[in-house]
């Protein structure tokens, strides 16, 4: 299953989360331009840091994940690796993350 709010894409996974560093919150990320942020409003979820990469547990049956510029969306029960979606520039041959 394959989630996206904004440029934020929420990719469930298979494999168990790799051990890593618990965070003590539940933004899964902030805009650089808006200072807008991806947070997770209601439900019981953790994030982990692990392998430079966050990944999101939803212990409950639903977390929900809100946006000030985008619609709530919900998120089942499981273990996701959260993405950055990212843009190719065709002229300099790069890819980017894109700027929220």
């Amino acid at each position: 299953m394959l989630l996206q709010q904004g440029d934020v894409l929420i990719k469930s996974i298979s494999t168990p989360i790799p051990k890593g560093e618990k965070l003590n919150h539940l933004t899964l990320a902030r805009g650089e331009a808006t200072g807008h942020h991806h947070t997770i409003t209601e439900g019981d979820a953790e994030l982990i840091e692990a392998n430079n990469k966050i990944y999101l547990r939803v212990l409950s049956a639903k977390a929900y994940l809100a946006h000030q510029e985008h619609k709530i969306i919900e998120i089942p029960q499981g273990e996701y690796e959260i993405g950055i979606v990212q843009e190719y520039d065709h002229f300099t041959e790069e890819a980017r993350m894109i700027a929220d």
